[in-house]
């Protein structure tokens, strides 16, 4: 995500998976989230839930380019399911997502290394099974003009095919749009230099 203006999310929760080892089962998730509350909500739904189980394993991924992630063992040896299920989040380059394993315990050990697969092998089917999709990152600027230059605000809106978030049209008009961040400096710099205009981040 160095250079380009798109990111990869879910929109919607996976439906559940579940992957068996020795007796263990291992049921995962995919959730699209944008704050840490939304979190702490997933999980404590899924404990109520799952109330029997053991383990209620996650890793987070939120933002497009300040990142916060986690990754949480809750009791797992060191290492063994949080981490392996942030590898997949980072091998399919998705972000603005929680995915959760949940395990109910067989009464047979795993060791790590069953541990390490099992939790990455949940996380892998759990986003097969979402719907993966590609959004642009977008900036938003407030334009504000008086009514009499709505024609040429409204004509570079629609040559530059920006996207109006909201507006407010009267004597003194305001505009929000949004705007493809690779095409936001151009945008910025058209209606700056329109007279009697102003624009401003929203």
């Amino acid at each position: 995500m160095l250079d380009t203006d798109t990111y990869k999310t879910i929109e919607t929760p996976s439906e559940e998976v579940l992957f068996k080892d020795k007796n263990s089962k291992f049921f995962g998730y995919a959730f699209p989230v944008l704050s840490e509350e939304e979190v702490k909500e997933q999980i404590s739904e899924l404990k109520k839930k799952h109330h029997a189980a053991r383990h209620w394993c996650y890793a987070y991924q939120i933002g497009t380019e300040n990142i916060q992630f986690r990754a949480n063992d809750d009791g797992e040896p060191n290492n063994s399911a949080g981490m392996p299920i942030f590898g997949q989040i980072q091998s399919f380059e998705v972000t603005n997502i929680l995915i959760v394993v949940v395990r109910y315990f067989g009464g047979v050990k795993l060791g790590v290394g069953g541990l390490i697969n099992a939790y990455r092998s949940t996380a892998q089917l759990a986003l097969e099974n979402a719907s993966i999709l590609e959004k642009t990152i977008n900036l938003e600027y407030l334009i504000s003009f008086d009514y009499k230059n709505m024609n040429k605000v409204m004509r570079i809106i629609k040559e530059k095919n920006l996207n109006i978030i909201n507006q407010k049209l009267e004597m003194n008009c305001q505009i929000t749009i949004s705007v493809r961040k690779k095409e936001s400096e151009l945008v910025f710099e058209t209606f700056k230099n329109l007279f009697e205009v102003t624009i401003q981040e929203a």
